[in-house]
C-alpha cells in the first residue's frame, strides 16, 4: 500500500503519493553486537540459528530491530529491548544513519 497525503489542488482535494521517512541504522558485526547485548535481553542461540557468526553483517534499526544481511537481501533475525540506544552507540562509535 503506497501512503498518500491531501494537496488542495484549486477548489478539491486530492491524494498525492509521500515517501515514507527513511528507516535509520547502525550497522555491526555479529562479534560487535556480543558486545552491545545485555544478559539475558536477547536469546543467542536463536541468533546463532538464525545464521548470525561473528563475521556477520547486521544492522540494527532505531526501534531495536536486528537485521541480517544475506547475499541479496536484508532478513529481521531478532530484537533488542530497553535502552539500547546510547549503549550501541558507544560501543560501535557510530550514528544512525539512512
Amino acid at each position: 500500500m503506497i501512503e498518500t497525503r491531501l494537496s488542495k489542488a484549486g477548489a478539491n482535494w486530492i491524494r498525492l503519493p509521500c515517501e515514507k521517512p527513511a528507516m535509520k541504522f547502525i550497522e555491526l558485526t555479529g562479534k560487535t553486537l556480543l558486545d552491545v547485548v545485555n544478559e539475558g535481553e536477547i536469546d543467542m542461540g536463536e541468533l546463532h540459528r538464525a545464521g548470525v557468526t561473528g563475521d556477520s553483517i547486521l544492522r540494527i534499526n532505531e526501534f531495536g530491530e536486528i537485521e541480517l544481511r544475506q547475499a541479496n537481501q536484508w532478513v529481521m533475525v531478532g530484537g533488542l529491548i530497553g535502552h539500547f540506544e546510547d549503549r550501541l552507540r558507544s560501543i560501535t562509535q557510530l550514528d544512525w544513519v539512512e
